[in-house]
């Protein structure tokens, strides 16, 4: 008992520990006959392992009249399976001395355990149990109803500006399927039927369409034999998988609204139009929103909250995206700020890298910010696993772990202004102006 607990204890202080990159991080990958593609990473300088599962279903793949059926499903298939009963799927985990999760993007759904590299067969257990024998049944669905009521009424609709990105989606996308976000629709969800829920799973949560991903204190044959063993079994589902090719119309002119929120301070939001991730405009603004706020020395927050002080906050985030996403500049004005005043200037920022080059120790020191990020990004095992899986659902090629960083590296200053003029205009944005309830009628 007293092993178990400091070996947890360990899993829990380390789970995602780091780890020196100073080579290439191997791996090994490989498909099962069902169609499951399998990678494995070993590397035994501590004694975790972190099981993880990704399923190329996102919000994106929804019918438009059930939207949230991917986000629900990450929710309801912690509820238990043919051999784990209801609520016991965490307890395996935490009495095991590990953690777990999931999350859901509009591209993909993950599933993760960071355990002790000793409950290997645990974590392989659990996942295939979600992959071969999960209970959609009525008591399940309803209880995740709520579960999923309470969660959109905590992230969106009692969070400050929390619904800035459900604003954002449906006046930026007028036919592609992310201009809804992964939390769709209550309505939606509630009146959809049992058989609608197990046609859903029985289409995506089929080995062809997952990716299973390890990585930590293993041994590459041993781990071989023991994913054979598990998933090997399970049939392939056979059905065909919707594939979403609708492409979002070119944006033709400006979209501009106001919100009235339950927030104190209002905000200015604008979103671009930007390219799919993996092209090499993509990398141009990545680099881009390093360069304008990327810390406190970028652009942004240098000229807006500290020398002109009309922002308490800037951000410029690029929504990168399977298909093509947005390009997100966010900002807080200063207490009694105007927020046209804010956003003039937050324009003046973006037509300065528009005209003219940025500085070459600018330049050298955004390429630092992104080679370090890289890095960081790939020196835990967490981070290894779903990078790993990333690399592969999305561009075929789970070695972009180690060559990604190049792509990056690649975009020159001229790229960086290139994109700026080709992809941050008026005509190509959406913008929301965030206001105070208790401004609406005045």
């Amino acid at each position: 008992m007293m092993k178990r607990l400091i070996v947890g204890s360990l899993c829990l202080l380390m789970s995602f520990g780091s780890i020196a990159q100073k080579k290439e991080i191997e791996f090994t990958e490989f498909d099962l006959d069902n169609g499951m593609h399998v990678i494995l990473h070993q590397d035994n300088t501590t004694p975790i392992v972190v099981v993880s599962v990704m399923y190329h279903v996102g919000s994106k793949n929804e019918n438009p009249e059930r939207t949230g059926f991917a986000h629900f499903f990450e929710h309801l298939l912690f509820e238990g399976s043919k051999n784990i009963e209801r609520g016991q799927f965490g307890k395996y985990i935490t009495n095991a001395g590990g953690v777990n999760n999931a999350n859901t993007s509009n591209d993909r759904t993950y599933y993760y355990e960071v355990l002790p590299s000793n409950q290997l067969k645990l974590g392989l257990w659990l996942e295939s149990e979600r992959l071969m024998h999960a209970q959609i049944q009525k008591i399940g669905v309803e209880t995740q109803r709520e579960v999923v009521k309470e969660e959109k009424r905590q992230r969106y609709d009692n969070q400050p500006y929390g619904t800035i990105l459900p604003e954002i989606m449906k006046r930026a996308y007028t036919e592609h399927p992310y201009r809804w976000t992964p939390i769709g629709s209550l309505e939606h969800l509630n009146a959809a039927s049992l058989d609608e829920f197990v046609d859903f799973y029985e289409t995506f949560y089929v080995p062809e369409n997952a990716t299973l991903s390890i990585a930590g204190d293993i041994e590459i044959e041993e781990a071989k034999k023991l994913v054979k063993d598990y998933f090997g079994p399970i049939p392939r589902g056979g059905k065909e998988i919707p594939r979403p090719d609708i492409v979002e119309p070119k944006q033709k002119e400006e979209v501009r609204d106001t919100i009235y929120d339950n927030i104190q301070l209002p905000a200015v939001i604008q979103a671009y139009h930007m390219p799919a991730q993996g092209t090499e405009d993509s990398y141009a603004l990545e680099m881009l929103s390093t360069a304008l706020s990327g810390g406190q020395s970028a652009r942004m927050y240098k000229s807006l909250v500290d020398e002109q002080q009309k922002a308490l906050q800037v951000a410029a985030i690029p929504f990168s995206s399977e298909d093509p996403g947005l390009y997100l500049l966010f900002g807080l004005p200063t207490i009694g700020g105007d927020l046209k005043e804010l956003e003039d200037a937050m324009d003046a920022e973006i037509k300065k890298v528009q005209e003219e080059l940025i500085s070459d120790k600018e330049f050298e020191k955004i390429r630092n910010q992104k080679e370090n990020d890289f890095i960081s990004g790939n020196s835990r095992m967490a981070g290894i696993a779903e990078s790993l899986a990333n690399y592969h659902v999305y561009y075929g090629d789970a070695n972009l772990i180690n060559k990604e960083i190049d792509r990056y590296m690649k975009v020159s200053k001229k790229d960086i202004k290139r994109v700026a003029n080709k992809y941050l205009t008026e005509d190509n944005r959406v913008v929301l102006y965030y206001l105070p309830k208790s401004q609406q009628n005045q």
